[in-house]
């Protein structure tokens, strides 16, 4: 079989205006909190798309850690591959895909970076072996091998004990979103898709897209 022939019918719930909150943060809440009820393995990760100076996108999974008001935070190596490209491009797209739920949402907007103090508070909650792989992992960078990289961590370990500060090159990042777009799949791909504005008032302005496949059909 061809991986052209495979297809799935979306069966499972529908997406109306009249059954979503006019917050579209709001309207997250619920299905993720539905995601994280119904047991689906990594309700938080999602792909985190950003560009660098070179014009280049760039993709990876990450995990969400921070869902409020202000958007959507995430915590990484500032040194990293994203931080540099988020350094020269303060702006993101993010993308949540519960499959089982037949659900993806987009995210796009622009990126500041959390408070310090934030950033430590949580650091402080991250299991002990993680916070010391946070100082011991140059994320991004070439090295010698495994090993080096065991050895680095066990050096680091002997290094702070249990008390691990937080790494001036580690925080968070976060995403306010400009743009939310919920989709729900529908049979004969007639796919409900509600999308989110930013007005400048500021408040949402909600909006139904036509699904992607689907070509205008002329006025009767």
């Amino acid at each position: 079989m061809s991986i052209a022939d495979l297809r799935k019918d979306y069966k499972l719930a529908s997406l109306d205006e009249n059954d979503v909150d006019r917050d579209p943060l709001v309207q997250f809440e619920k299905w993720l909190n539905e995601a994280i009820n119904a047991a689906l393995p990594e309700p938080t990760a999602m792909t985190l798309a950003t560009i660098g100076s070179s014009g280049r996108p760039a993709a990876r999974i990450v995990l969400l850690k921070v869902a409020d008001a202000r958007g959507f935070a995430f915590f990484t190596n500032y040194d990293s591959h994203k931080g540099q490209e988020l350094a020269a491009n303060p702006w993101a797209a993010l993308v949540f895909h519960w499959v089982e739920l037949e659900r993806q949402v987009r995210i796009e907007g622009r990126v500041e970076k959390v408070a310090t103090d934030e950033s430590a508070e949580y650091f402080s909650k991250r299991p002990l072996l993680s916070r010391i792989g946070a100082w011991a992992s140059p994320q991004s960078q070439v090295i010698p091998g495994r090993q080096w990289l065991e050895q680095a961590f066990t050096a680091t370990g002997k290094r702070f004990g249990e008390t691990v500060p937080l790494p001036p090159f580690w925080g968070g990042y976060r995403v306010i979103p400009e743009t939310m777009e919920f989709w729900q799949g529908r049979q004969s791909r007639l796919h409900d898709r509600l999308c989110y504005r930013r007005d400048p008032n500021p408040a949402w302005i909600a909006e139904r897209l036509a699904p992607h496949n689907q070509r205008p059909v002329p006025a009767p």
